[in-house]
């Protein structure tokens, strides 16, 4: 005979324990709802995304500028290094393959790495070396004066991201950081932060939403410049 309780008989971790006025864990932010209500969790989950997107609004000069600096970069033979951590990761991916590939007009490629993407690297280097090397050793190999290496992060403290911003200030390589809510140790490591006021979940929203504002940005910026086609400069 099964020992299982039934579900509404099990326990909740007291993270997700229903709570008067906010609530904690998941919940981050958020009142009035429990893992036990689908429907007012879907409810709040929405409700939370609107001033997490005003937010990032609220910065939409700051992503244009990224967006153009970035074509200017790259145009000139510069690269973009990118890297993040679970779904920051592939928000970091996600942005990286738009502008190897295209995002939705023709042109040409332009250099842009996902540090994570490469799996042998990645276990040989957390292997030998520590996860938290994982990224810095990364920059140190590919990175050159005048890269721009955008790092994501919801909470802004992850020990890989800040030892990678750490060892690009050192070679010269432009840092951005595109975070939840700030300041955080990531937004303050690096040059430049966009800074998602949000729930973590919303915040890893709207970066999705920031990383095509900065393509719609940097292929304005080609087009400006009559270089839609193909791009200039020579890597060193």
């Amino acid at each position: 005979m099964s020992t299982e309780l039934p579900l509404a008989d099990v326990p909740l971790p007291a993270p997700f324990a229903r709570r008067s006025g906010k609530e904690t864990g998941t919940g981050e932010g958020v009142a009035g709802w429990s893992p036990r209500d689908p429907a007012g969790a879907v409810e709040a989950h929405l409700r939370n995304f609107v001033p997490a997107l005003e937010s990032l609004r609220a910065q939409s000069p700051q992503l244009a500028a990224w967006g153009e600096e970035l074509a200017r970069r790259l145009l000139a033979g510069n690269r973009l290094l990118a890297a993040g951590n679970g779904g920051s990761a592939a928000e970091a991916q996600h942005l990286t393959a738009e502008l190897v590939g295209r995002f939705d007009g023709e042109r040409a490629p332009f250099s842009a790495i996902s540090l994570h993407a490469d799996t042998s690297a990645v276990t040989a280097i957390a292997n030998d070396y520590g996860f938290e090397e994982l990224y810095a050793r990364q920059v140190r190999a590919h990175g050159r004066p005048r890269d721009i290496l955008l790092l994501l992060s919801t909470s802004g403290k992850s020990p890989n991201l800040l030892r990678a911003a750490k060892t690009a200030a050192r070679m010269g390589v432009t840092t951005w950081a595109l975070t939840g809510r700030g300041p955080n140790p990531l937004s303050l490591s690096c040059d430049e932060t966009i800074a998602v006021e949000g729930p973590a979940a919303n915040a890893q929203e709207c970066h999705l939403i920031a990383v095509h504002a900065i393509c719609r940005a940097f292929d304005a910026e080609v087009d400006r410049h009559g270089l839609r086609g193909a791009r200039q400069g020579a890597r060193p």
